[in-house]
């Protein structure tokens, strides 16, 4: 894992120049992290903005945006773990780790949902003996 993030810094530092100097920019980095990173993040908003809208129409759409940002947290968090694995060197940093991680995470999150319906099935097919 640790030479894929070197190998993906040095894709973002090839770039980082040839946008310097394909526009002939003469900014700071701090100046053009305040571009790219606005620029980012901003179509990230309208993308989820506009995902999050098609969600809301939906049944259960407070658990489907809760698993998504759960989702987003837990991939934060795994590849931190990773970074810190490498840093301090204590276990190896791969990738393969961090993807075993986030499939813990969708398991059990599938468990869950599986006992969810369960019991709402349940709870409703009990409502429907009583009338």
């Amino acid at each position: 894992m640790k030479d894929v993030i070197i190998f993906l810094a040095g894709i973002v530092n090839n770039i980082h120049d040839r946008f310097l100097d394909l526009f002939g920019l003469q900014m700071t980095d701090k100046e053009l992290h305040f571009w790219i990173i606005g620029v980012i993040g901003i179509v990230t908003f309208f993308f989820v903005y506009s995902v999050f809208k098609i969600v809301e129409k939906m049944k259960w759409s407070i658990t489907i945006l809760a698993f998504i940002y759960t989702l987003t947290v837990m991939i934060v968090l795994v590849f931190a773990i990773e970074l810190q694995q490498a840093i301090t060197n204590r276990g190896n940093m791969e990738f393969a780790d961090a993807v075993m991680g986030l499939w813990g995470f969708i398991v059990f999150f599938i468990i869950y949902c599986f006992v969810g319906i369960t019991v709402f099935l349940l709870v409703k097919l009990v409502k429907k003996k009583r009338r």
